[in-house]
């Protein structure tokens, strides 16, 4: 009809998921139920190359694929013009993305401006973005994201990530803890500024959340049922990302405090961690259960302090008072309230992150 105008939402979602003990011995029955033929080029670091890339690549080679590998350090400019180049002269059909965040987030971005599919196989549980349509550019002068590819399938080997040090476990689960905030924010901006919210994306997000805190102990055990709840955990919030079309269900002012912090200093914690101390601050100001949080964050072995976090006093309430201007339009409880300095200060010191 002439004059009608239609409004959609669009989704794109992994259609395979696999999560368990031995689970890389899978990847040949993946490829073969999504129809994969031709080249496929592995995009690993040296470190995830030796502990699950080798065999990746092994094993597709056995389904009868003909395998390529690139190993890269980190997700600069120059490394991504590399994968470009090696992508121009390999021409695979798919592309796996065998490592952390950083690796994932590199092969998210090639297989978005080479419409090609990708395969994630995480080595660590540090973030979401092991499953999340988003990828995280640093290099800047402010970190932003990007939307790009879903994964096509998820292979996550708990007996790989099991390897990696707890630490990476830690950050995980402050990451999946810190959607409360998030969602919080989301559903601010909506009442306040009519902005899209997704019930049932938020919903996925508070859920998973609920879920790291009620088995935080198992958890940190790191036995394979508690690694499995982190990762379905970690997934599902990437799959709320992916049905709100935006990182907003899972990224909102402890995301910016955390992203604050980093540029305010270079020797700072890991991502997770950061945004869990992020969460215990913004739920403050919502005058939510921030003990909740912190004390879940303790539980796991969490930082809940700026000197745990391995920064200054004032580096917190610096980062605190400056996260709403990094992303102006992503409207959060710190953007409403608008703190000063003294108002960070006495915020940090409420929550008992500085002293």
């Amino acid at each position: 009809m002439i004059g009608l105008t239609l409004n959609y939402h669009y989704m794109q979602l992994p259609r395979e998921v696999i999560v368990g003990k031995g689970t890389l011995r899978c990847a040949p029955e993946v490829a073969k139920r999504l129809g994969l033929r031709g080249k496929a080029l592995v995009i690993a670091g040296s470190i995830s190359y030796d502990i699950a890339g080798r065999t990746i690549c092994d094993l597709l080679e056995q389904s009868g694929l003909e395998v390529d590998v690139l190993q890269i350090k980190a997700i600069t400019i120059k490394d991504m013009i590399t994968i470009e180049e090696k992508i121009e002269v390999s021409k695979p059909q798919v592309l796996f993305g065998v490592g952390g965040g950083t690796i994932i987030d590199a092969t998210k971005i090639s297989s978005g401006s080479q419409n090609i599919p990708f395969v994630s196989v995480p080595t660590t549980v540090s973030h979401d973005g092991i499953a999340s349509p988003l990828a995280s550019i640093k290099g800047s002068d402010k970190p932003y994201s990007i939307l790009v590819h879903a994964p096509l399938a998820i292979i996550a080997d708990t007996d790989v990530i099991a390897q990696a040090p707890l630490r990476f476990v830690i950050s995980g689960c402050g990451d999946v803890i810190s959607k409360i905030t998030a969602v919080k924010d989301w559903k601010l901006a909506h009442l306040e500024l009519n902005e899209y919210y997704g019930e049932y994306a938020a919903s996925l997000a508070l859920m998973s959340s609920k879920l790291v805190i009620e088995n935080a102990e198992l958890i940190v055990s790191r036995k394979d049922e508690g690694l499995h709840v982190l990762l379905e955990a970690l997934i599902s919030c990437g799959v709320a990302m992916s049905i709100a079309g935006s990182s907003r269900p899972c990224s909102g002012s402890e995301h910016l405090f955390s992203h604050a912090l980093d540029m305010i200093n270079s020797h700072h914690a890991m991502h997770g961690e950061q945004c869990g101390v992020g969460s215990i601050l913004t739920a403050y100001l919502y005058r939510a259960n921030w003990e909740r949080i912190r004390n879940t964050l303790k539980q796991i072995g969490a930082p809940t302090t700026a000197s745990e976090l391995g920064v200054k006093d004032v580096d917190v309430v610096k980062a605190l008072e400056v996260a709403a201007k990094i992303r102006p339009e992503r409207y959060t409880i710190l953007h409403k309230l608008n703190l000063d300095f003294e108002a960070c200060e006495k915020t940090a010191r409420a929550t008992g992150i500085i002293t």
